[in-house]
């Protein structure tokens, strides 16, 4: 990445935000991002992730290009639902299409599986299969009982490990398919989740603009109002004797040009011309001839 990028003007490099959402500073980011470790859809991503790469070095040909697509969509999954959470600091819409193709990514690796249950003469489990349903009954039990989101990884492993780890290959893509389903549910709801928080809250654009209007209206009323201050070098107002400042016309065949106006408008409305004042200075310069 260029450095440049990640740089402030002044040279040092901007407060990096925690995956609570604040700067090391303490400061609030306007949108929280990451976190999402704590997601229990990252969780069983990682999960599959693992899985993956471990049934296709144990029961798959190594040279065969699918073990690659398998890895490659496993690995899109879960890195695709971490990225998304880093975006929401900037884009709800990048968060949303990221979750989407890591949906998308976990889809296509359920068709492999499926793909070599068929192929290898294995059944599928069915939804309602008393295998699929222990499967299925530990994800319910991690759910309830880690309600903060901080559960290991490798506790968590071993939570499927009679099946994950199990001597038949049948056994093992039965149990994965189980978790790209209970994956799928989770994203499908964190997806509907978003959609509806960017209806009602707007994209981060949308944040940001309204942030600052409310801190220029803050700026406003903290700022005392009071007639405009005269340059040191203003004139004096023909009709009542004060002090002149710059206006700029408005209307009329001058306007946009500026002028010196009376500092005690609209009480008075004396002006006078800039060129003027200017012919005045240079006649007053030309009389008085440098040696």
């Amino acid at each position: 990445m260029n450095e440049n990028l990640s740089t402030s003007e002044s040279g040092q490099k901007p407060p990096r935000a925690t995956e609570d959402g604040t700067t090391p500073t303490g400061e609030k980011r306007l949108r929280p991002s990451g976190g999402y470790r704590k997601l229990r859809s990252f969780q069983v991503a990682t999960i599959i992730y693992d899985a993956t790469v471990r049934f296709c070095e144990r029961f798959m040909d190594k040279r065969s290009r699918t073990v690659d697509q398998m890895v490659q969509a496993a690995r899109s999954g879960r890195q695709n639902i971490a990225e998304g959470s880093r975006a929401a600091a900037t884009s709800s819409q990048m968060e949303l299409k990221l979750v989407n193709v890591a949906r998308a990514s976990l889809d296509e690796l359920l068709l492999d599986f499926e793909d070599y249950l068929r192929q290898h003469g294995h059944r599928q489990w069915l939804k309602d299969d008393r295998e699929a349903l222990m499967v299925r009954a530990v994800g319910r039990k991690l759910s309830q009982t880690n309600q903060h989101g901080d559960l290991d990884p490798a506790q968590h492993w071993q939570a499927y490990a009679p099946w994950l780890e199990h001597r038949d290959p049948a056994v093992v893509a039965n149990a994965v398919v189980c978790l790209i389903h209970q994956a799928n549910y989770l994203l499908d709801q964190q997806i509907t989740a978003l959609e509806r928080q960017f209806i009602t809250d707007g994209g981060y654009t949308e944040q940001l603009a309204a942030m600052r209007r409310s801190e220029r209206a803050r700026q406003e009323r903290s700022t005392p109002v009071g007639p405009p201050q005269p340059p040191a070098d203003a004139p004096c107002c023909p009709k009542c004797g004060q002090t002149m400042v710059l206006r700029t016309a408005r209307q009329g065949p001058n306007a946009g040009s500026q002028f010196w106006g009376c500092s005690d408008y609209p009480n008075c409305r004396g002006t006078r011309k800039i060129r003027a004042q200017n012919d005045q200075t240079a006649s007053s310069s030309s009389s008085n001839p440098t040696d």
